[in-house]
């Protein structure tokens, strides 16, 4: 399962508030790419597609495919802001290393 800390959920809400199209949660899914070998890819998405396992987090919908779950089981997704930047960081345990920017891992 995925988990959101309180700052993700967060962030989410506001996004969700703040979008031009109606979205009923976010995506997130794993793709092939980055320079670890797979990238995070998230988004907002008016609807589950008929495979998605759907996690519900603190009343936010989080979607994701079938294939990237493996990649993703335990994962926890953060919201963080430092000096230097802000957004979502994960916390994958399946990771076996990460880039340095914390947006790929292999």
């Amino acid at each position: 399962m995925i988990q959101l800390t309180p700052s993700a959920c967060e962030a989410v809400r506001s996004a969700i508030a703040g979008a031009a199209a109606t979205a009923e949660g976010i995506r997130i899914m794993v793709e092939a790419g980055g320079c670890s070998g797979f990238k995070y890819m998230m988004g907002l998405v008016s609807a589950p597609e008929p495979s998605d396992v759907i996690v519900e987090v603190d009343g936010v919908k989080v979607f994701v495919d079938a294939q990237s779950m493996p990649h993703l089981q335990g994962t926890t997704v953060d919201f963080v802001v430092t000096l230097e930047q802000s957004g979502f960081s994960f916390d994958n345990p399946n990771a076996a290393s990460k880039c340095s920017c914390g947006k790929s891992f292999s």
